[in-house]
């Protein structure tokens, strides 16, 4: 079984522009990202694929690969869809650019999904967070997740799911973390299906693959990677890889 990650790098970014190529101990954060899924040694190759020269030029320069974007995309299923779309392989992971301290362990059991589905039933594997703060479970910018009894994807959706109208009935939320690992196939499709009615209404890229009716295994993890999304969470990641070293 063949498995590579790509690492769909747009230089825009509306709450921190630029931010895949500020600079993190030393380094941009996409070059970070990079070396971090190299070291993993899960995957048979790495590659970036990009709308812009800066990020084209520094991983080339760093003797990485990279594949620059033809197309304008709303999403990083698209854009890596693209990128793959002439690379002879079984399994894409998608690693986020801006997570450049990569969780292996979540990353190895997105991998066990397919290796452990030798009927290969499952489309996608991606991973789900428990949350238990109000706060979380009501912000939509959280995306929610509930499962069947196989932890195969249901809905997801910015709205409080489940509803919990029997208060003595305790019902458990999680949060979906958008790391997906997919067979190929599937990524293929997704990119020659346009955007569906519930994706359209929820502004989210998974319910896709639902509506055409791929199969989405879940998989727990604990750990809440630090994304770079802000100045403020730059300065948390130039401590925290301080405080590593």
């Amino acid at each position: 079984m063949n498995i590579i990650a790509m690492i769909p790098a747009r230089y825009s970014a509306s709450r921190f522009p630029g931010k895949l190529m500020k600079d993190l101990g030393g380094k941009p954060v996409i070059l970070r990202t990079y070396e971090a899924a190299l070291h993993t040694n899960l995957f048979d190759d790495v590659y970036v694929v990009t709308d812009s020269d800066v990020i084209f030029k520094t991983i080339e320069t760093a003797g990485g690969k990279v594949i620059m974007s033809k197309e304008v995309h709303e999403c990083g299923s698209d854009r890596i869809a693209e990128g793959v779309k002439n690379i002879e392989t079984d399994i894409v992971i998608n690693v986020q650019g801006d997570e450049p301290f990569i969780d292996k362990i979540s990353l190895s059991k997105l991998i066990d999904v397919f290796k452990n589905d030798p009927k290969e039933e499952i489309d996608l594997a991606s991973l789900k967070v428990h949350i238990t703060k109000k706060e979380d479970i009501e912000n939509p910018n959280n995306v929610k997740v509930v499962t069947d009894i196989n932890n195969l994807a249901i809905y997801f959706s910015r709205s409080v799911i489940p509803y919990q109208r029997d208060q003595d009935n305790p019902v458990k939320y999680y949060k979906h973390k958008g790391v997906y690992a997919f067979r190929k196939q599937a990524l293929i499709d997704f990119y020659h299906t346009p955007v569906t009615p519930l994706e359209a209404a929820e502004k989210i890229e998974a319910i896709r693959y639902q509506e055409i009716g791929k199969k989405i295994k879940m998989v727990e993890t604990n750990v809440e990677a630090i994304g770079i999304d802000t100045p403020e969470d730059l300065d948390k990641a130039i401590q925290f890889l301080t405080s590593d070293e």
